[in-house]
């Protein structure tokens, strides 16, 4: 991947500024007024589709309530999922106190723009970019060759081998779902996972620390944004609220489940689906009262594949809306620019077919 060996400035980590205790937010992370959390442009009182996994549920039931979540929202909550709830607290609290080790202890896993693997705490590589209030750590799962070992073997042991059982309990989630939005697509069950190329997938997972922001109202945790890979499942902070959703124009700030995971389609899905599931943009909210964390994991198309819409769903009245790209060629796009909500799918069209379903999913909302 052609990208910057090291990034254009000096890392500043966003928890050492905060640690500080300054009052006024650095200028490179204040965002321009039309993207600025307000109350005028956000909605609580609606949440994003919950759906129950549990045994017992009819299967069919399950996938059509799946994919319709992801063709009306983008984005769903899953209960009774079957990852361990032992597991999910051990995860959260292990990563919470990796990030409260000393600053020097971190730095150890400093990361490049090469590969992401590590501690981090900027996306994107131009120069003089705005920033978010954020710091990460970001790993690879599979496939192996792409995990960076010597980052594994220097993590804490109690660290090293939850982080393994999690991610591969939530692999098999990210197969389940899969299979669901196969299936509610009217596809054989296999077929979305054989697009992403069978077991040679990837799958990475980011850890996101938000700390206590002085002026959040100025700033923003992770920018607006559509996810690249194919879909997330996302662990969020059992205490402290901070993902909005964007549903017809609106920023609705996501209400978690306890012990649930959220889970959204990325662009990839919506690509292999010519526009029948999209991705939704989305971005993170900061506050001055508490520190925040949440884990991401993704599944994403094995990195050499050519990916465009499934043949399947493709035909009269159904036009290939998006030309071929491998996810490595796209990924290597949104590593270099940042998180620009959903301009870079949008530049993969084909033909101007017209507004396609994605840009119209849902019912509209009325703000009070």
């Amino acid at each position: 991947m052609d990208c910057l060996s090291d990034w254009p400035e000096p890392a500043v980590r966003v928890q050492s500024l905060s640690d500080s205790g300054t009052t006024i937010l650095p200028p490179q992370y204040i965002k321009p007024s039309d993207q600025r959390p307000t109350e005028a442009n956000s909605h609580s009182d609606f949440n994003i589709p919950i759906v129950d996994l549990g045994v017992g549920t009819d299967a069919k039931v399950v996938a059509v309530a799946v994919s319709e979540a992801c063709k009306k929202w983008g984005f769903l909550q899953v209960v009774n999922h079957g990852v361990s709830l032992e597991l999910l607290h051990r995860t959260r609290e292990l990563w919470r106190g990796f990030f409260h080790l000393p600053m020097e202890t971190k730095e150890a896993y400093a990361n490049s723009p090469k590969t992401y693997e590590g501690y981090g705490s900027r996306v994107g590589i131009e120069k003089g970019a705005l920033l978010d209030w954020g710091d990460y750590f970001f790993l690879h799962f599979f496939p192996q060759g792409l995990k960076s070992h010597e980052n594994w073997r220097a993590l804490p042991a109690s660290l090293r081998e939850t982080v393994d059982e999690y991610g591969r309990e939530v692999t098999k989630l990210c197969v389940r779902i899969m299979g669901m939005l196969s299936l509610g697509l009217g596809l054989e069950e296999e077929r979305m996972k054989r697009a992403f190329g069978g077991e040679e997938a990837g799958v990475c997972m980011r850890v996101n620390y938000y700390p206590k922001c002085p002026q959040p109202e100025l700033a923003l945790g992770l920018s607006s944004h559509s996810d690249p890979g194919g879909i997330t499942v996302l662990l969020p902070d059992d205490k402290v609220q901070g993902l909005q959703v964007k549903h017809r124009g609106v920023w609705v700030t996501v209400q978690p489940m306890a012990n649930a995971f959220i889970i959204n389609v990325g662009d990839q899905v919506q690509v292999l689906s010519n526009a029948t599931c999209c991705s939704v943009e989305h971005r993170v909210l900061v506050n001055s009262e508490a520190e925040r964390l949440s884990l991401a994991t993704f599944y994403n198309p094995k990195s050499d594949l050519l990916l465009g819409p499934i043949k399947e769903l493709v035909g009269p009245g159904q036009p290939t809306l998006y030309q071929p790209m491998t996810f490595d060629q796209y990924r290597q796009h949104v590593r270099k620019r940042g998180l620009h909500g959903k301009s870079q799918v949008e530049s993969l069209k084909a033909v101007d077919h017209g507004p396609s379903s994605c840009n119209m999913i849902g019912p509209s909302i009325t703000l009070g």
